[in-house]
Order: structure tokens, then sequence, then C-alpha cells
């Protein structure tokens, strides 16, 4: 289950957007818009974690790439 960049950003942007529209409208207490903007957020949260852990040897590489430039 991992997302590409693109789908990461787009899930990243409409949970903020989400949070915006209801928080504007005031319908943020509806169970069912809170539902769905908790389920996005923790479908972020396990991508990241999953992808972390499953290549922590890519994010070795880029960083002592970064201090040797």
């Amino acid at each position: 289950m991992i997302l590409n960049d693109r789908q990461s950003l787009l899930l990243c942007g409409s949970l903020a957007a989400g949070l915006f529209i209801t928080g504007v409208f005031n319908i943020l207490d509806n169970f069912v818009i809170l539902t769905l903007l908790v389920l996005i957020y923790l479908l972020i949260v396990v991508n990241i974690v999953y992808t972390k852990r499953k290549y922590p040897e890519e994010d070795m590489d880029s960083n002592t790439q970064e201090k040797n430039s």
C-alpha cells in the first residue's frame, strides 16, 4: 500500500481543504465528515510509517549525498 508522491500530495491537499471548508461552514461536528477526515489523516500517517520502515536505506543515501555536495 505505498502511495506515490502525487497521491500523497493529493491526500494532504484534500485533508487541508476539507478542514478549511468544514471549518468555514461549521460542519466539522458532523460525524460522517469528521470520520472521513480522520480516515484520510490516518491513511497519510500509515503511508509515511510504512514507507520509512520499508525503505530506510534510501533516506540514508540521500542524506550522505547532500553532505558530500
